[in-house]
């Protein structure tokens, strides 16, 4: 089966010797083409041409903005498959593979020779797809905090302990209050957005943090929006949000949704699989049922 191999070399797992082993594993059933990414937005394009150049199956080596990127560049059906090469590896790691990348690709040259893939859902905001979470407000803003710390000499992002500084901060920041800032469309204000096409919504080392422990890849988006966040109750409000155990009328929540509608009062960010999206003064999230096909 000809088969490309698109490889961000800056992702965090990412080194010759892993790429090495990587390729011998698919190889005993591939004929691969490899290319590497040599900047942000290139794996959707190196995704489109080999839709358009005649691959039969996409596995992408990368961290979960590479993931991104290349469910953006599908053009065709074909299978396509994630090999964790970053720090946190949401996407793989929440459909069942292993965290070592040649273990993950010893699993999905099985896929490949087998035929065996799984059909799962995506979500869209603002025409963008997702495929396991997005948000807009605080989410979003914890994103680019994290952004904003840089990478290292060797391309590498800042792991999981600065996700969970940049929380701390932005609520710092604020005294540890969050007062409603949006409009959710049929389900009222909040200060936040969370939306999750999976659960976990993200990883921390090796925890899971659900958010929406409904959620799954088979169904439609869940929304979890904390209405207001006081500075008594902003530690507990955190840990339940993270836990999936935001209950009350504190938080607005809803289950397998096609469409959800966000108004801002004035312009928030916007994160899509960990990806800064900007500030939007309205944001439209979509299911894309039944989307893509991935080797499991």
């Amino acid at each position: 089966m000809r088969t490309a191999l698109v490889v961000n070399p800056f992702a965090t797992r990412v080194s010759e010797e892993r790429l090495a082993d990587v390729r011998s594993e698919l190889e005993r059933v591939a004929e691969l083409d490899v290319v590497l990414t040599e900047r942000p937005g290139h794996a959707t394009e190196l995704v489109t041409g080999a839709c358009r150049g005649g691959a039969e199956a996409v596995v992408v080596f990368s961290g979960d903005g590479g993931f991104n990127e290349a469910l953006n560049g599908l053009e065709s059906d074909i299978p396509v498959g994630f090999l964790p090469g970053g720090g946190t590896s949401v996407l793989p790691r929440a459909l069942g593979l292993p965290r070592d990348p040649v273990a993950a690709a010893r699993q999905l040259a099985d896929a490949l020779s087998t035929g065996r893939t799984r059909r799962i859902s995506l979500g869209r905001v603002n025409g963008r797809r997702f495929a396991f979470a997005g948000g807009v407000g605080l989410p979003g803003e914890v994103v680019r905090r994290v952004d904003d710390l840089g990478r290292r000499a060797d391309g590498r992002r800042p792991g999981d302990l600065a996700f969970v500084a940049a929380v701390v901060h932005a609520l710092a920041a604020r005294r540890g209050r969050l007062e409603p800032q949006l409009e959710i469309a049929g389900h009222g204000r909040a200060a936040a957005v969370f939306v999750a096409n999976t659960s976990p919504y993200t990883y921390a080392g090796s925890l899971p943090l659900p958010m929406a422990r409904a959620a799954t890849f088979e169904e439609g988006l869940d929304l979890l929006a904390p209405v207001v966040v006081h500075p008594a109750s902003a530690p507990a409000t955190v840990a339940r949000v993270l836990s999936g155990r935001a209950r009350g009328e504190r938080f607005l929540r809803a289950h397998d949704l096609d469409r959800i509608e966000i108004a801002c009062d004035s312009p928030l960010p916007l994160h899509a699989d960990g990806e800064d999206l900007g500030d939007v003064e309205r944001a439209v999230f979509e299911a894309e049922r039944d989307a893509v096909s991935v080797l499991v």
